[in-house]
């Protein structure tokens, strides 16, 4: 049994997956060991540490497709993660072309992997908050987001590309992005110094999100399942709003039935505010 490692990092286990199929190492001969977790065969040898061994067939082709696929799925956070990718790109190799299809056993398993990295993509360009930073030297905005998935390498050029070029940070308890304006730079143990600054901008609030989100909230239309399944409440300790939702939840379960920005405007006067009101009267009374 070989046990290898990877770092959590797939262009190395895409190397070393080459390597093994290029000497017909059957998966069941091979695994993956977890960082966070010890291995059964923790103190076996390491393949990457014995003689290199003179390649008895060429190098695999496959194709870009499946490529894609499995780098995907490999951002995926569970134990064994890259064992079911070698086995179905062995599989694949060997003929068996439906091994990554939903209709296969591994397959399915792979493509579950796939939604599920793409939908915490998702969460990521959904709940992210940027605080403004107006003295940092190189950074305007900073973001503290805990992802479910390795995606926030992948997934984070969104924002460069809506943001121009404004230099930011994203963290987590795990790794970190950084955008200096040009280039996105990506750690994968997330430096101190950065998590103290995201830490900092996180526990002062942010009223501006607060005032916002009090104001577009409609308790007439709301649905607690539903907005929790759009957003799980584990991101909601992240989110500047998010210590409202549950109060905004129990005022509305109570028979608070104004919108939010109704109440807020109730003791003022003019004809835009008039408008405003009339208009939550309205979003009221719709289906």
């Amino acid at each position: 049994m070989q046990v290898l490692c990877c770092d959590d990092d797939f262009e190395r286990w895409r190397a070393q997956a080459r390597h093994l199929l290029m000497q017909q190492v059957a998966p069941h001969a091979v695994v993956w060991a977890d960082q966070a977790q010890p291995q059964l065969f923790a103190n076996a040898p390491n393949a990457d540490e014995q003689p290199a061994i003179v390649p008895a067939l060429p190098p695999p082709r496959v194709s870009a497709q499946l490529l894609g696929e499995l780098e995907t799925a490999a951002q995926y956070r569970t134990p064994g993660r890259w064992n079911l990718l070698y086995r179905v790109l062995w599989r694949v190799v060997e003929g068996e072309r439906h091994a990554g299809l939903a209709g296969d056993e591994d397959g399915s398993e792979l493509q579950r992997r796939i939604k599920a990295v793409r939908r915490e993509a998702h969460h990521l360009h959904a709940f992210v908050r940027f605080h403004p930073l107006t003295d940092h030297p190189w950074l305007d905005y900073v973001a503290w987001h805990e992802c479910a998935h390795d995606v926030l390498a992948s997934a984070s050029m969104h924002f460069a590309e809506r943001l121009g070029r404004q230099r930011w940070l994203i963290v987590s308890s795990r790794d970190a992005v950084w955008y200096d304006g040009h280039e996105l730079h990506y750690r994968r143990t997330c430096p101190g110094e950065w998590a103290s600054l995201a830490a900092r901008a996180r526990d002062s609030g942010d009223p501006l999100w607060e005032t916002y989100y009090s104001s577009i909230f409609n308790p007439a239309r709301l649905n607690p399942e539903v907005m929790q399944g759009h957003m799980p409440l584990r991101f909601w300790a992240g989110l500047p709003e998010g210590h409202l939702i549950a109060g905004l939840i129990s005022r509305a379960r109570t028979g608070a039935q104004k919108h939010g920005q109704t109440e807020a405007l109730a003791g003022k006067s003019g004809k835009v505010i008039r408008s405003l009101q009339q208009h939550s009267t309205a979003n009221r009374k719709a289906p």
